[in-house]
């Protein structure tokens, strides 16, 4: 089915995520939530692939939070999770010869933007 939009996550050096939100054939739509491992002695990659239908999206999204928080809050409070959300600064050269500090957020990095690494057409 076609793909209408992608959104990849890299999780490490190996892991990486897809949310690929895809058309039917009778204009519905529908999620797959794929995770793609780098195999350790092998060139290829191991697929998990989990299917979200409309009808539960909502209970899936609430289960997700749920569960987030219960680790976030009860099993380890002290952790700081936002020390994985990083910036990175780097000084570059602008059009008129000065320098300014370039943002990159991880996202940036890690190329979540077009539908074009979307993990089906590996």
């Amino acid at each position: 089915m076609e793909s209408v939009y992608s959104k990849r996550i890299k999780a490490g050096k190996r892991r990486t995520y897809f949310f690929d939100v895809r058309a039917t054939r009778g204009n519905d739509y529908y999620l797959t939530i794929t995770e793609s491992r780098k195999r350790f002695n092998d060139d290829g990659y191991d697929r998990h692939k989990l299917f979200l239908y409309k009808e539960d999206f909502n209970k899936f999204a609430k289960a997700l939070n749920e569960a987030v928080d219960y680790v976030k809050t009860e099993l380890m409070p002290d952790f700081d999770f936002d020390s994985y959300n990083h910036e990175y600064t780097e000084t570059v050269p602008a059009l008129d010869g000065t320098t300014v500090e370039a943002i990159e957020t991880i996202d940036d990095i890690a190329g979540t933007d077009t539908a074009s690494d979307e993990v089906d057409k590996w």
